[in-house]
């Protein structure tokens, strides 16, 4: 139970640290702190420190004592294996379809206008789910057909954190795209197509 805990409240500290800095308090302030060209690079850094301050609570997920939960015999861990590699791909297609360069900041640094880099995306993926990256990423996770009590814990928290994730998100794109985006809320599901 000790390592359940340690994920747990692992993953719980980096999810409030990854919604403070995604918030727009938080950029106001950087802005107001650091000045204006905060804009070209925050996005670049916000990336750089979730990775980063992740890394802890993977290493504690595959180092921390654990037992196996089941593991899927096959036919159905080919057809798991399967499902992953497309939800893989999936995801990969639907970073690519929100811009990749300012999904990871990198097209704030260049660009004329930084706050501008980015477009409400309704083609690919997204015409059919408002969150495709966090529906194939849960998808990813949960079709692993070997668990363990410490990649259980971690996922639960994941796909929880995409639950609640996505009402903060939405937030974030109603004030920088409005209408539209209200719009698009209005036609397209969250989760399921």
């Amino acid at each position: 139970m000790t390592s359940v805990v340690v994920i747990a409240g692992g993953f719980a500290l980096w999810a409030i640290v990854h919604s403070l800095l995604a918030s727009l308090r938080v950029k106001a302030l950087a802005q107001r702190v650091l000045g204006p060209d905060v804009v070209r690079w925050y996005r670049l850094c916000f990336v750089v420190v979730a990775v980063i301050t992740l890394l802890p609570v993977l290493a504690a997920t595959a180092l921390l004592p654990d037992r196996r939960l089941y593991t899927v015999p096959s036919p159905w861990r080919w057809a798991m294996m399967v499902g992953q590699v497309g939800a893989l791909a999936a995801l990969a297609v639907s970073v690519r379809q929100a811009g990749l360069m300012h999904f990871i900041g990198l097209a704030q640094l260049t660009a004329p206008d930084p706050a501008r880099t980015g477009a409400l995306q309704v083609r690919g993926f997204y015409r059919f789910v408002r969150h495709p990256l966090y529906l194939f990423s849960i998808l990813l996770v949960w079709l692993t057909p070997v668990m363990t009590q410490n990649l259980a814990t971690l996922f639960a928290c994941m796909t929880l954190y995409f639950i609640v994730g996505s009402y903060h998100e939405e937030a974030l794109l109603l004030a920088e795209f409005g209408d539209p985006y209200a719009a698009y809320r209005a036609q397209v599901p969250r989760f399921v197509p």
